[in-house]
This record gives structure tokens, sequence and C-alpha cells, in this order.
């Protein structure tokens, strides 16, 4: 995680180190201090997500349900949509409604679609599983 460009300063002081460490149990301490470090990072962000979650601005708590809401209409339009507008693009043209050198809209480019909504399901399962086990906010 990369909080304010702290952790390429991080890696940067870690390489730096690295090198004038020398004995295992010096390199043991200074990947323990390391590994305090980044989990003070994590907890750090968390703190913002938490506050970010909590604010009354539709803005600030809202884009997480935004992009949510977005993917679910980019598949409804993918899945369910699109085939119903291509069929019924194909009989309009039959019929002579359409002109047959008009081309149906576009399919979606799904690749990026997919790697939001894979990691927002994913955050969605791990949440409903501690909801499961009992965790609260």
């Amino acid at each position: 995680m990369n909080l304010l460009g702290i952790g390429s300063v991080i890696e940067s002081v870690g390489k730096v180190a690295s090198d004038l460490i020398t004995t295992d149990k010096e390199r043991m301490q200074f990947e323990l201090e390391n590994r305090k470090l980044d989990q003070a990072i994590d907890l750090a962000q968390m703190e913002v997500n938490k506050v970010e979650a909590a604010h009354s601005n539709l803005f600030v708590a809202g884009w997480r349900p935004a992009i949510g809401w977005i993917g679910a209409t980019a598949m409804a339009y993918q899945f369910v949509l699109y085939p119903l507008l291509v069929w019924a693009w194909t009989w309009a043209q039959a019929e002579g409604y359409v002109s047959a050198a008009v081309k149906p809209p576009p399919i979606l480019d799904t690749e990026a679609l997919w790697v939001i909504l894979s990691g927002m399901l994913g955050i969605a399962g791990m949440r409903s599983f501690e909801k499961a086990k009992g965790v609260s906010r």
C-alpha cells in the first residue's frame, strides 16, 4: 500500500538499510520493524476508510455504492440488454425500419469491468463472511 508516497520511501530506506545490516539478528530486527511500519500504514488507511464510509455527504460516502451500481448497470447492459438489443436491431433491419448500413450499438469492453467487479465482489464476500460470523462494524 502506498499512502501518500510513503511506500516508495520505505522501500528505498529498506534497500539502503539492507546493505548496511550484516548479521542475521540485525536482518530479523529490521524485518520486524518494517512489518510493524507496514501494519501501521494499513491501520491508518483503514481509519481513513471508516471516516469516509461514515461521512454524511453522498460524494464522500457514496462512491463505493456508486461503483457497485455502475458495475451492475454495465453487466445488465452487457448480458441482458445488449443481446435483446441486437436481436431487435436485426429484426428492425429485416423489416426495413433500420437501414442495413447502420451498425448496432457497440458491445462493452469488459476487461476493466471484470477487474473492478471481481474486486468489489471479493470485498463484499469478505464482509458477508464477517457478518455471518457475528463480527460487528
